[in-house]
């Protein structure tokens, strides 16, 4: 299996919500159960059925989130230079038809949030701006049609980028 990137502080994340799923998430959920257990007839009981449903998410979520650090390899961004868009590369975009200046870090998967302006290496653009310089035009098939987009700057963060 390929390994999947991701940053460094992205890798941290995926950690952090583990523990939290496991350390809190679960005991509070066990507490749940067997508060609405003591409220009599399980077979009726709509606090015991959803607490049973949210135990199932968990786990679902915490084989997730396993099975995501077991797949991820951590890319140092250290070395990374601004001359052409790589993993890590934080991109100010303009689209051509709005004029509409974007910047966007490429990240992996795992750890993409468009409300962060963090998007995926895989994604349409992302795939789209790799390897491209400032000044290139890069055209994107996205969800609402093709787009030209203009590399205005690239930058690099060195691994200090917030989480």
């Amino acid at each position: 299996m390929d390994k999947i990137p991701i940053t460094r502080p992205g890798y941290e994340k995926l950690k952090k919500d583990l523990e939290y799923m496991k350390r809190v998430a679960v005991p509070e959920n066990i507490r749940a159960i067997e508060e609405a257990r003591g409220h009599g007839d399980i077979s009726e009981n709509a606090e015991y059925a959803a607490a049973k449903e949210r135990q199932s998410f968990i786990q679902g979520k915490i084989q997730e989130l396993e099975n995501n650090l077991a797949s991820s390899k951590v890319i140092d961004l250290e070395n990374l230079t601004d001359e052409r868009i790589v993993f890590g590369s934080i991109v100010t975009i303009v689209d051509a038809e709005t004029e509409e200046r974007t910047t966007y870090q490429l990240v992996g998967p795992f750890e993409s949030d468009i409300q962060q302006n963090k998007i995926s290496v895989t994604s349409p653009i992302g795939k789209g701006l790799i390897g491209k310089e400032v000044g290139d035009e890069v055209r994107v098939k996205t969800p609402r049609g093709m787009r030209i987009l203009e590399i205005a700057d690239i930058r690099v963060d060195h691994g200090k980028q917030r989480e």
